[in-house]
């Protein structure tokens, strides 16, 4: 099921967002001063292409051992300039193709998929994109942890 969702999100508008996730990433690469953002353009390109199956969550979430408040400090910082130059136009365009694709029934579960990769658009430093098996594996262990 996770591979008919990813094709029928590929042929109605993530190959276009994907298309523009790949342009930041490359953007990213070439002006010197944006490599530390690279990264997570890649990370959330991936995520673009195939939504279904992937789920991005922090690497505070993943890795707990190796939280870092001055990572996170500076994780903050590369956000905010992410941001300006990068987040708002790529949230754009999955806000843009989200409500396209909801337009007709077979496109509303590939619609909300590019809502949920918006917001992630708006803030992604410090994120990585694993299986969703992974993703919840780590919050599970993140829980026993946590109440123990």
């Amino acid at each position: 099921m996770r591979a008919v969702l990813n094709i029928l999100n590929f042929v109605l508008g993530g190959f276009f967002t994907t298309l523009a996730w790949l342009l930041a990433t490359g953007i990213s690469i070439v002006l010197i001063f944006t490599l530390p953002l690279t990264r997570s353009c890649w990370e959330i390109t991936k995520l673009s292409l195939l939504p279904y199956g992937n789920e991005a969550i922090h690497i505070d979430e993943l890795y707990p051992e190796r939280k870092n408040p001055l990572l996170t400090a500076g994780g903050t910082l590369l956000n905010l300039f992410w941001f300006i130059f990068f987040g708002w136009w790529l949230c754009l365009s999955h806000i843009i193709s989200g409500i396209v694709q909801c337009l007709t029934i077979i496109g509303i579960p590939v619609g909300i998929a590019n809502f949920k990769i918006a917001a992630i658009a708006l803030w992604p430093i410090g994120r990585r994109v694993v299986s969703v098996e992974e993703a919840q594996a780590a919050r599970e262990a993140n829980a026993r942890r946590r109440y123990q």
